[in-house]
């Protein structure tokens, strides 16, 4: 609401903006509701409804001579956001914090409440009255594509600066760059700083820290109207690109991330393969997974084929035959890891013969860390469930990272807890706190409470709790197939990726 001045007689006008929700869906249908009053849109996909949705909502703002607020339920969840005449779409004010960032959807459990006042303010001009807004707009001919009422303003996003404002508002030093200030030569009579390389990089461009949406109907939107309209990616996708930046993150050497419960059924294997996966897929390659497991382990089983059946045993054996630790090349390990090339990774698979006598110690784990960290950025290892093993106790002291995962059960969560107590005994309380934990769902539905306390038992023990979802994909224990999971499985795993990237 604002009270406002009709310009003739002074009599204050109140005036409101109208309440506004809409709601697309993947096979292209949805509906906008303006004050109640409900439009249906049917399109060929959920990008078409979202262009058509947004175009007419672009138009009521433009009678309106403002931004206007919506409430939009997409698959991602219900987002509060702001609908500009010339189609530009923002996040709401109200879900945006002091840096920028968005908090997320508005309501993730279905429901939608109606613009705030606060929100209600933000678009309304108390200094003169706002026009009548009409509840409903011509209707717009099912399945036709929409286009934009009005194409964007020339100059919308960029604004020129106040008189003797610092130039970090646009993220850029006043002075000095990234190295520090810039250098002083005296001239004379007095000091005129002469600016370095330094500054000559600062003043670069700044590169956006997010283009234009890429994912769902907001990307939908700007492809059908060849970018006139191209609105900023929603919270989901802004997380996502968060989380992708961490991941391919400059490292200062090979990387060992170890992945450990001594239960089986913890979830070990499938959470290294999806490690795994993420790292290869986010940084170009150059990624292990490695089952070490001092006898027989399912890592192989869970990868794709190869046309070998060589294992880390074969390649230990072949180590001599190799020639020297620093002569061994690249592509002398081809014929014993498993390449995934859909996700850019090789596996390198622990012993599979039934009937062999062999078995992985310390030393023998050590031989095969020191080669194969020369040649992979990130090794991502699944251990065994015998902590008592050398190798296993080989692998969790060349740990950069130390993963336990557990399922949401109390068997697989006590075996966890049961894990970081012993390493906290044996002199690796520092290993412990920087660990993550990740709790594992093992069936659609989850016990609540049991999650809650052990959210709570793993917080105080490590540095990050992080949940995933069940994915029926995952269920028959088969090769797993990166590309068939769940999006939202695969979100869940680049957002553990990335908190484990962080601590690398």
């Amino acid at each position: 609401m604002s009270d406002a001045s009709d310009g003739s007689d002074g009599t204050p006008v109140t005036t409101k903006m109208p309440d506004i929700r809409a709601e697309v869906r993947d096979d292209g249908t949805g509906e906008i509701s303006i004050d109640g009053v409900v439009e249906r849109v049917r399109m060929a996909n959920l990008a078409e409804a979202g262009a058509a949705i947004t175009t007419r909502i672009a138009a009521l703002a433009g009678t309106v001579g403002r931004p206007v607020p919506v409430q939009v339920r997409d698959p991602d969840g219900v987002w509060s956001l702001m609908i500009h005449p010339d189609g530009l779409v923002d996040e709401a004010p109200a879900l945006i914090d002091g840096d920028g960032s968005a908090d997320g959807p508005a309501d993730r459990d279905g429901s939608t409440g109606a613009v705030s006042s606060s929100q209600q303010a933000a678009f309304t001009d108390g200094d003169s009255a706002a026009p009548s807004v009409p509840a409903t707009l011509p209707p717009l001919a099912e399945g036709t594509p929409s286009t934009p009422a009005r194409g964007p303003a020339a100059t919308r996003g960029s604004t020129s600066r106040p008189t003797g404002a610092s130039a970090d508002e646009d993220g850029v030093p006043a002075s000095g760059g990234a190295g520090g200030p810039a250098a002083t030569v005296g001239t004379g009579s007095g000091s005129t700083p002469l600016p370095t390389l330094d500054d000559l990089l600062a003043a670069r461009h700044p590169v956006p820290a997010s283009g234009p949406a890429e994912h769902g109907w907001r990307a939908g939107v700007r492809r059908l109207t060849f970018g006139v309209v191209s609105p900023a990616p929603g919270p989901v996708e802004r997380r996502r690109r968060v989380d992708s930046a961490s991941v391919r993150r400059t490292l200062d050497g090979p990387k060992t991330v170890v992945v450990i419960n001594p239960k089986g059924g913890a979830h070990k294997t499938t959470a290294t393969m999806l490690l795994a996966a993420t790292f290869g897929l986010q940084r170009g390659g150059y990624t292990l997974a490695w089952d070490n497991n001092e006898t027989r382990g399912t890592l192989g089983w869970r990868s794709s084929h190869a046309d070998h059946t060589r294992t880390a045993v074969d390649l230990l054996n072949a180590l001599p035959s190799l020639g020297p630790q620093g002569t061994v090349r690249i592509g002398d390990l081809d014929g014993f890891v498993r390449t995934q090339p859909s996700e850019q990774f090789d596996v390198l698979a622990s012993d599979e013969n039934s009937a062999s006598a062999s078995s992985v110690d310390a030393d023998s784990f050590t031989a095969l860390h020191q080669v194969l960290s020369r040649f992979y950025r990130v090794l991502v290892i699944d251990t065994g469930n015998n902590m008592r093993a050398s190798n296993w106790q080989a692998a969790v002291g060349a740990a950069d990272q130390i993963v336990v995962v557990s399922t949401v059960r109390e068997d697989t969560a006590q075996s966890a807890a049961w894990a970081l107590d012993a390493l906290r005994a044996t002199g690796h309380e520092e290993a412990v706190r920087r660990a993550v934990t990740v709790l594992s769902a093992p069936e659609p539905k989850v016990d609540k409470d049991l999650q809650k306390r052990l959210r709570s038992h793993f917080g105080a023990l490590t540095r990050a709790v992080i949940d995933v979802p069940h994915d029926r994909a995952l269920v028959s224990g088969g090769p797993i197939d990166y590309d068939s999971l769940d999006l939202t499985t695969r979100d869940a795993w680049l957002r553990v990726t990335a908190v484990v990237a962080d601590g690398l």
